[in-house]
């Protein structure tokens, strides 16, 4: 028997030449009802041996971009490697990932990148400056059908497909619920050190815990709040100087990250067992913190199920399905020296 050739596949799939042949190279411009009857006709007339069927069923990979800002957060560091070496795991979803560490607390940076890799990927996920020009750049990609999804930090009023991260106004009541039960009944000044107030995440921990401690421990005292922009020197800076300045003071709740510089001003001070430290995102440095003491406890997430949960959203939304479906909802984790996994 002769082998089939393309003018026998476009008369069984009803299709022009030119069409099938945009099918078999994998061009573009053939709807995917089309592209399905060609390749069933190709199967059908054994112009495909089955390798090469597979192949062709298989649609190219998604190509998603993880936006991150650079410095010294360890766990958002920790966030970014993983994408890099966990691509087995991304295999049965049929994507590419790679991350893109950009200037850290410049919205318009991240609007940059934003418009600058939405022109060569099919999906972002991203942590969100709370800026009107990071949201007019997702606007414009939503626009042109290329999904944006944030993660540990939202935009709020955004066309953002989805949020992937913790309730984080829970997450900062719960910081306040720690420290006011640490520090017990007695009176004291307690403070709060901040990546930047641009991240909705770090706005809505600060709310929690501003509410927690004013509706259950009056005799605590809020000085007020520093930023530290996630950054260790910057930190330890901020800290002593709240030493110097309270005496008395008796917790302080790092609603961003590098912990470690918090943890060096009051290892400096000899202070580490007298003011109750509560912080976020369980790293190796934040873990040795919590063994030495210095640090009483942290809340975290798992970075693997935040990345897992950013990979299903998209497979999702190419499969036409919901965003959310079979998604879990970020879970909160308090780690203390006791419970550490």
């Amino acid at each position: 028997m002769r082998r089939a050739r393309v003018v026998d596949i476009a008369r069984a799939a009803q299709v022009s030449t030119a069409t099938v042949d945009r099918v078999l190279n994998r061009r573009p411009g053939v709807r995917d009802a089309t592209v399905q009857r060609v390749l069933k006709a190709a199967g059908e007339l054994d112009y495909l041996p089955g390798p090469e069927l597979y192949a062709a069923l298989t649609p190219p990979p998604l190509r998603l971009v993880f936006l991150l800002p650079a410095g010294t957060n360890r766990f958002i560091r920790m966030l970014g490697d993983m994408v890099g070496y966990s691509q087995e795991h991304w295999a049965p979803f049929n994507v590419q990932c790679r991350t893109v560490f950009i200037e850290s607390f410049n919205p318009h940076e991240l609007a940059d990148a934003l418009r600058r890799h939405g022109q060569r990927c099919d999906g972002i996920a991203m942590m969100a400056l709370e800026h009107p020009a990071v949201r007019e750049a997702v606007a414009a990609l939503a626009a042109r059908g290329l999904p944006v999804v944030t993660l540990i930090s939202d935009l709020s009023n955004s066309e953002r497909a989805a949020f992937v991260g913790l309730d984080n106004r829970a997450a900062g009541r719960t910081a306040g619920y720690l420290i006011g039960r640490f520090i017990g009944a007695r009176a004291a000044k307690v403070a709060l050190i901040a990546g930047s107030l641009s991240y909705k995440a770090h706005e809505e921990r600060e709310a929690g815990f501003l509410h927690v401690i004013d509706e259950m421990f009056p005799r605590l005292e809020v000085v007020g709040l520093r930023e530290g922009q996630d950054d260790a020197g910057k930190n330890y800076r901020q800290t002593r100087a709240l030493l110097e300045q309270y005496p008395d003071m008796g917790g302080i709740y790092n609603i961003g990250g590098a912990s470690d510089g918090v943890a060096r001003a009051l290892k400096e001070a000899g202070r580490e067992q007298k003011v109750v430290f509560i912080g976020h995102g369980l790293t190796p440095d934040t873990r040795s913190l919590l063994i030495d003491g210095s640090m009483d406890a942290v809340i975290t997430q798992s970075p693997h199920t935040t990345l897992m949960s950013c990979v299903r959203i998209f497979t999702n939304l190419r499969d036409k399905r919901e965003a959310l479906s079979g998604v879990e909802t970020t879970r909160s984790q308090v780690i203390f020296r006791e419970n550490l996994p």
